[in-house]
């Protein structure tokens, strides 16, 4: 069974934070990036193929933090994270702290095939997309009036913003205009193969070249064809330290847990049990598929050859 799931962040998200005009741009964003690498897997397409498609399209929508809408860092700049990984051959490629980069996740399936190496960081990983021919883009390219904003009210400050908290935390500030971003894609296509792509603009005001789980692969990205694909969202240094898309893979390879229940037990008990926030999106290579979060909400979309498809954004 072919299936695509994609998913554009996850955290305070509930029905009194969002106007009927939000819910209706955030559902016309994930049913078009849905639509476009679903599309690809009707045609026979790799599964790693739809994926980052689907990605691209949610990183040229400004409404999620990646790509064009991604948030501003500490300097004012914009540094992206992305990573990529085909469950058939456990090849990876991932990116990160990038800049003027369009699509991130392009770059990362380029240094997946074609770089030798698996990670490529800043001004070496500009170097290849260059090198590769790939779409770079002005800094006015990512201007977004809200995430400027944003930024402003907390710049002067040792605070960092997550995109997806609202509580005050130590060195946190409290979000003031509830966007959410991070974006990952996981499939399964007619061949019974998987793969998973996340991307990533990071956090507001974040220093030192900040890197979270999103293009770490085993942390924030995952896929092996004997147990799951993965994408993750959430506050990466817990996923970080959690290790979280392979830990639901090990548990489904080593302990023979289903689906359901590796990611229920990683994302609703490990994770929760230090202060970790945020949810996952998994296939498996017979098509099943799971929306797994321990947050308020989480923006999700999936569609199968089996005749299912969903756009959804809070809690179950």
């Amino acid at each position: 069974m072919i299936t695509l799931c994609i998913h554009g962040g996850a955290g305070n998200i509930t029905p009194a934070m969002m106007t009927p005009e939000q819910e209706h741009n955030y559902r016309e964003g994930l049913q078009t990036a849905l639509k476009t690498g679903y599309a690809l897997l009707e045609k026979g397409a790799a599964a790693i193929d739809a994926v980052v498609a689907a990605i691209v399209a949610l990183e040229n929508n400004p409404l999620f933090n990646a790509g064009r809408g991604s948030v501003f860092t500490k300097k004012g700049l914009h540094e992206m994270d992305a990573a990529v990984m085909d469950g058939s051959n456990l090849a990876a490629g991932a990116v990160a702290g990038v800049r003027n980069i369009k699509n991130p996740i392009v770059l990362a399936k380029e240094v997946m095939l074609h770089s030798g190496h698996v990670f490529l960081s800043g001004n070496g990983a500009s170097e290849f997309a260059l090198n590769r021919n790939l779409d770079f883009a002005a800094d006015d390219y990512y201007f977004n009036k809200e995430r400027y904003d944003q930024w402003i009210a907390i710049r002067d400050s040792d605070f960092y913003q997550l995109d997806h908290k609202e509580d005050n935390l130590k060195g946190v500030a409290p979000n003031t205009d509830h966007k959410f971003g991070t974006v990952g894609a996981v499939a399964c296509d007619a061949s019974g193969n998987i793969a998973g792509g996340t991307s990533t603009g990071g956090m507001t005001n974040k220093r030192f070249g900040r890197i979270g789980d999103s293009p770490v692969i085993g942390a924030g990205t995952y896929a092996n064809n004997k147990t799951c694909a993965i994408s993750c969202t959430g506050h990466g240094e817990y996923f970080l330290r959690a290790v979280v898309a392979y830990d639901v893979s090990c548990l489904m390879e080593y302990k023979g847990l289903s689906l359901h229940d590796a990611c229920t037990v990683v994302v609703k008990e490990k994770l929760t049990n230090i202060g970790g926030e945020g949810g996952l999106i998994a296939v498996d290579a017979k098509g099943n598929h799971e929306f797994c979060f321990n947050s308020a909400g989480m923006y999700r979309a999936m569609r199968n050859s089996g005749g299912k498809e969903e756009v959804a954004f809070y809690g179950l």
